[in-house]
C-alpha cells in the first residue's frame, strides 16, 4: 500500500510540475503592423495609460494596450533611441540621438511640448528615477548622464560615468544601476548627489547591454553580447551571483516579479526565458522563437505578455524595409 501512495504521490508532482511548465510556455499571440521605415530600438509601456511605445526612426510608434491597435506616432525627431515615461507630469521624454537633445511630449495628446538641448553627444538609453523626480538620459559618446528636471523641462546636471553607458534602471530608493558596455562593468549612481558611489566587475559578462532589477531581492540582472550570457548581480555585495547562457546579440531584458521569470531578448530570432528559482538559483525554462533582430522588448506586468519590435532588413543589411515594422506580441500559453 505504501508503494502505491508514494507513486501516486510522485505521478501528482509530475503533472503539477508539467503543468507549471505549460502555464508558463509562451507562444506567439499577434503581429501589429506598424507604418513608417527606418531603424529601432528601444520599447516602452506606460502602465498608467496602457500605452506601448517604441522607437522607429526619426519617430515613436504608439500602441494602445487595451485594443493592441495602432493609438499615434510622434514625429519630427533626427534619430530616436529611447522613451521614458512620467506620469506624474503626464509627460514622456525621448531620447533624440543624432540632435544631442531630449524631447519632451504630452501623455495624453501625444504633442511635443518642448525640445530639450544636452551638453552630451549620442543620448541613448533614458530613465524616469521617481526618488530624485528626474529624467536621465545615457549618453554613449560622452560617457555621461543628463540630468533634466520634467516639470521646467531643463538640464539641471550631469554625471560622470567613467565608461560607455548601456541602458540603466533606478531602485526607487534613490539608486541607478547602469552598465558600462566598454569596461564590463555596473555603476551604481546617488541619483540625488549625482555621483557614481560604486563600480562593480561583472566577469564573466562581456559588453552588458540591457538591464532590469528585482527590487525584493536586491538583484540585478545584466545581458552581455560578448560572452552571450545574462549574470545575476548582488546589488549589496557586487558579488555575481549566477551566469546563465541566452541568445546572441542580446539587447533587453526584463523581470516580472509575479511571475517571477526573465526574457533576454536576442537578435539570433531568440527570446530566452529563464525562471527565478529562488534569489540565487536560476534555470533556463524556454528559448523562444522570434524573429531575427527582435531584439528589444517591452514587459507588461499586468497581462505578463511581451511585445517585441522588429522589421525585415534589406538582403545582407542592417537596413530596414520600409512598412515592415512590426510589434511581436507573445503571451503565456
Amino acid at each position: 500500500m505504501k508503494k502505491i501512495i508514494f507513486a501516486i504521490i510522485g505521478l501528482l508532482n509530475i503533472c503539477l510540475f508539467a503543468g507549471t511548465l505549460h502555464a508558463q510556455t509562451y507562444v506567439l499571440d499577434k503581429k501589429i503592423s506598424l507604418p513608417g521605415d527606418g531603424g529601432y530600438d528601444y520599447v516602452s509601456i506606460d502602465k498608467v495609460n496602457h500605452r506601448l511605445y517604441a522607437s522607429h526612426g526619426t519617430s515613436v510608434n504608439v500602441v494602445d494596450l487595451e485594443t493592441e491597435k495602432p493609438a499615434g506616432v510622434i514625429e519630427g525627431m533626427k534619430g530616436v533611441h529611447g522613451i521614458a515615461i512620467v506620469n506624474k507630469w503626464n509627460r514622456g521624454f525621448i531620447s533624440d540621438g543624432r540632435a544631442n537633445a531630449v524631447v519632451a511630449f504630452d501623455l495624453k495628446t501625444l504633442k511635443i511640448i518642448a525640445t530639450i538641448p544636452v551638453d552630451a553627444k549620442g543620448p541613448d538609453a533614458i530613465i524616469y528615477d521617481p526618488y530624485s523626480d528626474r529624467v536621465f538620459s545615457f549618453n554613449g559618446e560622452s560617457n555621461n548622464s543628463s540630468v533634466i528636471n520634467p516639470e521646467t523641462l531643463k538640464q539641471v546636471g550631469t554625471v560622470a560615468l567613467g565608461g560607455g553607458p548601456e541602458f540603466a534602471v533606478a531602485d526607487g530608493k534613490g539608486k541607478i544601476y547602469n552598465n558600462l558596455e566598454d569596461k564590463n562593468s555596473l555603476n551604481i549612481i546617488d541619483s540625488k548627489t549625482l555621483k557614481v558611489i560604486k563600480n562593480y566587475s561583472l566577469a564573466p559578462c562581456g559588453g552588458p547591454t540591457g538591464i532590469a532589477f528585482d527590487e525584493k531581492n536586491q538583484r540585478a540582472f545584466s545581458v552581455c553580447r560578448e560572452n552571450k550570457g545574462m549574470s545575476v548581480i548582488d546589488v549589496n555585495s557586487g558579488k555575481v551571483i549566477a551566469t546563465l547562457p541566452i541568445g546572441a546579440g542580446v539587447d533587453a531584458v526584463a523581470y516580472d516579479p509575479e511571475t517571477k521569470l526573465i526574457f533576454c531578448s536576442n537578435g539570433d530570432a531568440t527570446t530566452t526565458i529563464i525562471k527565478q528559482e529562488s534569489p540565487d538559483n536560476y534555470s533556463i525554462i524556454q528559448t523562444l522563437q522570434t524573429q531575427t533582430r527582435a531584439k528589444t522588448l517591452a514587459l507588461d506586468t499586468k497581462t505578463h505578455k511581451i511585445y517585441l519590435s522588429v522589421a525585415q532588413m534589406e538582403p545582407g543589411t542592417r537596413k530596414a524595409l520600409a512598412n515592415t515594422f512590426n510589434i511581436l506580441v507573445y503571451k503565456q500559453q
